[in-house]
């Protein structure tokens, strides 16, 4: 009872006590004007607070634009990435099933005609081989937490997860440099052709079994080619704003060069994923191309008649008449 009366007592008398201690506040510093001054600061995007240290960025209390790219990346790039490469998987795996892997027509004729030389393998793997990593360590940043996470625990997933960090940055320069020399190897058999719209009505072939003619590459190559050299170009570029910080652009910047990074690179790897396929195991004698540099002439002719027809023109006209 005695501690109820004290309670009442000490409500009553609250607003009362309230008035006699000392504020360090006047009128004019009480919170409304506070908080008008925090929506204004709010509206002209950045918080900043003061800092003695050099690095006046640290003084970056609250940016709001943050949340838009904390969406872009917990959401937006999720879902692009599930439709873009999920997508393709679902394509590549419905087409294996009704097609089944293309094979030779006229079955393998036991000639062969040298396709790429040992340069342009070594260059090739080397783009190839750096571009799985970064495509690896890229979709664990994306999806990762949500899918690879709960399989083999929280110790390994961020032992993993450091190691792609350190892959995916340092495995960006011998991809660069290795789509620098596919530019100056194959752009010039990657320009459009008469004969690629051709190619491109009668869908490749791929649904008719029909042979369009076609050059060294066929559309469907020369468009896979310029995604990888134009898309990994501009994924390099955005990566390296990521990868030096405040280097090039301020952290606004760094957000936009983020959103463009990851759109592009799921698109990328999406293509790349029908590229691989059609290269091994969903077409008869094309992995030879890569790995030996020679292909059989009637997968050639079927695939690329008028490279092939260029090449025996090229030939000493006993070679061209066997």
């Amino acid at each position: 009872m005695r501690a109820l009366i004290l309670t009442l007592a000490l409500l009553l008398a609250a607003p009362a006590l309230a008035q006699t201690v000392p504020s360090p506040f006047t009128a004019r510093d009480q919170a409304p004007a506070e908080e008008l001054e925090l929506q204004r600061a709010l509206q002209g995007g950045t918080i900043n607070g003061r800092v003695s240290i050099p690095d006046a960025k640290s003084g970056n209390l609250v940016q709001p634009e943050g949340q838009n790219w904390r969406l872009f990346h917990n959401r937006t790039l999720y879902t692009i990435g599930f439709v873009a490469v999920g997508g393709m998987g679902v394509v590549l795996w419905l087409f294996w099933s009704m097609k089944g892997r293309i094979r030779i027509t006229g079955g393998p004729s036991g000639r062969t005609l040298t396709r790429f030389n040992l340069l342009e393998r070594a260059n090739h793997w080397m783009v190839a081989s750096s571009f799985i990593v970064l495509m690896l360590s890229g979709l664990n940043l994306t999806f990762g937490r949500y899918l690879l996470l709960p399989l083999i625990g929280a110790e390994a997933f961020t032992s993993l997860s450091a190691l792609g960090k350190l892959g995916h940055n340092f495995l960006s320069f011998p991809f660069v440099l290795g789509l620098v020399v596919m530019l100056l190897l194959w752009a010039k058999d990657n320009l459009p052709r008469m004969a690629d719209i051709e190619w491109l009505k009668a869908g490749g072939g791929f649904f008719n079994n029909a042979h369009p003619p076609a050059g060294r590459f066929n559309a469907g190559q020369k468009g896979v080619f310029w995604i990888t050299v134009v898309g990994g170009g501009l994924v390099a570029f955005t990566g390296y704003i990521l990868v030096f910080p405040f280097f090039f652009t301020d952290i606004a910047g760094q957000q936009l060069a983020h959103m463009v990074h990851g759109v592009l690179a799921m698109v990328m790897i999406a293509a790349i994923m029908a590229h691989i396929y059609i290269g091994s195991v969903g077409m008869e004698g094309a992995v030879d191309a890569m790995t030996t540099g020679e292909v059989d002439y009637n997968w050639a002719k079927e695939h690329h008649s008028q490279w092939v027809d260029e090449q025996l023109a090229k030939a000493p006209p006993a070679a061209a008449a066997e």
